[in-house]
């Protein structure tokens, strides 16, 4: 067997670090952290892993070697922002599983069989109905909309016109989840964002929101519960551009799995999520519209029971850990890494609530057979 050949490159510094007192003494220990998650498999921020080694190491020479093994597997997904970054991301085993689930249980195929499988469908079509209202009302509630969740419920059932804000809120973000779906099959445009957001937030306080219309300044920032500034989005100055880059790599041809350039259309989706959050690109309401354009692409895409699976009812109780997402993907050059993450493992805990309900609709189905029957 040939033998590869001596690399002749330039050292390494952090390698050289390693080769120096003390650093030499506990070599093993710091080789032990070059990957890119921890024993468990997370993939876990600095300030969360730094409590994590071993006590007498040094916390910037870890950090380096996480770093390292990271950057090795980094995949650029699209550039993001001006001056311009590139948002990219590795493949955790957190994410592969959910991609699993994703492509074993939500596409439209697996919808149909579901359907085909129940006997009795119009209590399966109620259940379903259902849970496209708590997308709706669970997304009005993380933007902090004071409606309980049983009044709006009865508001969308009955059609009967919303009252207040909050209860326009709720109408706006259930108009939006429609308007995904009839408009799944169009391309990605700046006029299609516009629009998402008219339709989600129009009639609510118009003044407030300015429906469809993009910032024109960069007075808008994101804050946390205590009024500080988390994050300012890039400029308003070049804002249509950056959409319209954005779109053109939304729209871009998936070609096959085995294509180095392929990317999975949940990932996709969620970066979509991010960068629209990112952006920011309304005066108001741009959680929404991201969340919308989620589920918009995943239609586009042909898995369909999306229609069904609520995620923000998932997020609406975690909103610091959906914070700490966005901010923790903006604190490390941009690793989307994180925020898709989050956004996995709350997509597994939602497509589990759906499986639940064709499972409570199969049982249901079968003793009204054998009820019929005797």
């Amino acid at each position: 067997m040939k033998k590869p050949p001596v690399s002749k490159g330039r050292s390494d510094p952090v390698f050289d670090l390693l080769a120096r007192p003390p650093h030499k003494q506990r070599l093993a220990d710091y080789l032990a952290l070059l990957k890119p998650v921890d024993d468990q498999g997370r993939y876990l921020p600095f300030e969360a892993l730094r409590y994590r080694w071993a006590p007498g190491l040094d916390v910037n020479l870890c950090w380096a070697l996480v770093k390292k093994a990271r950057v090795a597997q980094y995949v650029n997904l699209l550039p993001l922002g001006d001056p311009v970054h590139w948002g990219k991301y590795l493949l955790t085993p957190l994410a592969q599983m959910t991609l699993s689930v994703v492509d074993r249980q939500t596409t439209t195929a697996a919808l149909d069989d579901m359907t085909r499988r129940i006997g009795e469908r119009a209590h399966f079509s109620y259940l379903l109905n259902d849970l496209i209202e708590d997308e709706a009302i669970a997304s009005s509630q993380l933007e902090g909309a004071a409606t309980t969740t049983r009044v709006a419920k009865d508001m969308l059932k009955h059609q009967r016109q919303p009252r207040t804000p909050d209860e326009r809120m709720v109408m706006g973000n259930y108009r939006m989840m429609n308007f995904a779906w009839e408009r799944r099959y169009e391309p990605m445009s700046v006029d299609l964002i516009a629009a998402m957001h008219r339709v989600g937030v129009e009639g609510i306080a118009d003044e407030q929101y300015s429906p469809g219309v993009f910032r024109t300044n960069d007075e808008v920032v994101v804050q946390d519960g205590s009024g500080n500034t988390v994050h300012r989005p890039p400029h308003a100055a070049g804002l249509i551009l950056r959409l319209e880059r954005l779109s053109n790599w939304i729209n871009l041809p998936q070609g096959l799995p085995q294509d180095r350039r392929y990317v999975h259309p949940l990932i996709k989706a969620i970066t979509l999520h991010f960068a629209l959050g990112y952006e920011h690109p309304f005066r108001d309401g741009n959680g929404r519209v991201a969340r919308a354009l989620f589920y918009w692409l995943m239609f586009k895409n042909e898995f369909a029971a999306f229609r069904y699976i609520a995620i923000s009812l998932l997020l609406r109780n975690a909103p610091v850990k959906y914070g700490r997402s966005y901010l923790h993907t903006e604190a490390d050059e941009l690793d989307l890494t994180y925020f898709i993450e989050f956004q996995c493992s709350v997509i597994q805990r939602a497509v589990s609530r759906l499986t639940d309900v064709y499972r409570n609709s199969v049982i249901y189905s079968d003793a009204l057979t054998s009820s019929n029957a005797a």
